[in-house]
C-alpha cells in the first residue's frame, strides 16, 4: 500500500471536502406508487420535499398512502446511497476507507 506524506494527505482532505459540498447539492428523486408519490433526496440522505398527486389522498386508505411515501423514501435514499458511493470510489481510487461510506 502507498504511504501518503503530510501534502497528499492534506489534498485528499480538500477533496474529500468538496466531495461532501458536491453530495449537499446533489438531488435525486425516488418515486412510488407510478409517480404518484415523489420523493427529492440529496446525496446526504436529506429529505428535501415530498410530492402527492391528488389521487393518493384519500382519508379511506391512509395506509396505502403511508406504504408509498416509505417506498419513496427508500427508493430516493438507495439513490442517493450509490450517488455518493460512486462519487467518494472514484475520489479514494476504490480504496474501503472507513468511515467514508
Amino acid at each position: 500500500m502507498k504511504n501518503f506524506n503530510m501534502a497528499q494527505a492534506q489534498q485528499l482532505q480538500q477533496r474529500l471536502l468538496k466531495a461532501q459540498e458536491d453530495l449537499a447539492l446533489l438531488k435525486v428523486e425516488g418515486s412510488a406508487g407510478g409517480g404518484a408519490v415523489k420523493v427529492i433526496m440529496n446525496g446526504q440522505q436529506t429529505v428535501e420535499s415530498i410530492k402527492l398527486a391528488k389521487e393518493v389522498v384519500t382519508p379511506e386508505d391512509v395506509e396505502m398512502l403511508e406504504d408509498l411515501i416509505l417506498s419513496a423514501i427508500r427508493d430516493a435514499a438507495k439513490k442517493s446511497q450509490d450517488a455518493a458511493a460512486k462519487q467518494m470510489s472514484a475520489l479514494t481510487g476504490g480504496l474501503k476507507i472507513p468511515g467514508l461510506m
